[in-house]
């Protein structure tokens, strides 16, 4: 029951952080929920990694970093995608 309790709070708190990553990253992004809670949880994940290594160097666990750093990951994550996906469709014209 216990993992079952930590996949539940896992995707929630990736559908929180992605669904804020998207509001604060300006222009459109085409992602389905299913995308943006997948964001959300890289971006935990994410935020983990950059807050063990500003905070406390040589200390990675995988796990939820919390809130704010779940939500600091999905906006690097979001805005090199947006980068990522701007740039490979720059010379196409539509």
């Amino acid at each position: 029951m216990d993992l079952l309790w930590n996949i539940i709070v896992l995707l929630v708190i990736g559908a929180i952080a992605g669904f804020i990553a998207r509001a604060v990253i300006p222009g459109r992004q085409s992602m389905s929920i299913p995308m943006t809670i997948a964001l959300g949880i890289i971006g935990s994940l994410v935020g983990n990694l950059l807050g063990s290594l500003i905070f406390e160097p040589h200390k990675f666990e995988l796990g939820t970093s919390g809130i704010i750093g779940s939500i600091i990951g999905a906006i690097v994550v979001l805005g090199i995608y947006v980068a990522v996906k701007g740039r490979s469709h720059r010379g196409v014209t539509r």
